[in-house]
């Protein structure tokens, strides 16, 4: 039975599809993806490097537009929306880790989390950013900057900087792929554990199966489509 009262699906995607120009003329990247993630749920993408994982990311979050079909995310529909809007929705309520950390240089582990929070407009920005780096355990390193990290530590910064908004959805496109397998599995467990105490939906990229069977589903790509959807 529907339930009005149901809060909408944080990410929603209907047939979905994304071409790129090429020398040889449009490449299709994504083939009529039809995708739903529920409040708190979290889903693993896996599947051949190639197949547009990282491209289903880019569409859903709203970094790249589709060529076709609709994308909501946190029940609004994308192409109502232009670059800032995409980027006002997505400010405090949607975060992204990447496999190469994105932190800034010239900031300090401490500033890279805070910043973000101080330009949402979020108080005591700098308490919340030494509370999510001890979380992750990096209450020494408040004052060291990225070349003064391990990956492994680098990757616990830019973990922090996710969660520390508490957002409603996470992004995650391979967060353990630059790090070893002990940092790996530090990280992992501290990005299922954050993520289960922030109640985010956590969409996940991933060529490492067990990473991907912690998730509550995973969905497999090949070509551009999505060939199953499982738990």
């Amino acid at each position: 039975m529907f339930d009005a009262s149901a809060p909408p699906a944080p990410l929603s995607l209907r047939d979905v599809r994304l071409s790129l120009p090429s020398a040889a003329g449009p490449v299709e990247i994504l083939r009529g993806i039809d995708f739903t993630v529920g409040p708190g749920e979290r889903v693993a993408v896996v599947g051949p490097s190639g197949c547009g994982k990282s491209s289903l990311i880019a569409v859903a979050a709203g970094l790249e537009r589709p060529t076709r079909g609709q994308v909501r995310l946190l029940g609004q529909d994308l192409a109502d929306l232009n670059e800032d809007g995409r980027a006002r929705l997505r400010r405090g309520r949607v975060s992204l880790v990447f496999q190469s950390f994105h932190l800034l240089p010239n900031m300090t582990a401490e500033e890279n989390v805070s910043t973000p929070l101080e330009i949402a407009g979020a108080r005591g920005a700098e308490a919340t950013a030494r509370d999510w780096l001890g979380r992750v355990g990096l209450t020494g390193r408040l004052r060291h900057y990225p070349h003064q990290l391990s990956g492994g530590e680098q990757q616990r910064v830019a973990l922090a900087r996710a969660l520390a908004a508490r957002p409603q959805v996470l992004f995650a496109d391979e967060p353990t792929g630059n790090l070893d397998a002990a940092n790996a599995a530090a990280v992992a467990d501290l990005m299922f554990d954050l993520v289960s105490e922030a109640g985010a939906a956590l969409i996940l990229i991933t060529h490492d199966d067990a990473l991907a069977a912690r998730a509550d589903r995973r969905a497999r790509m090949f070509d551009g489509r999505i060939v199953s959807d499982a738990a």
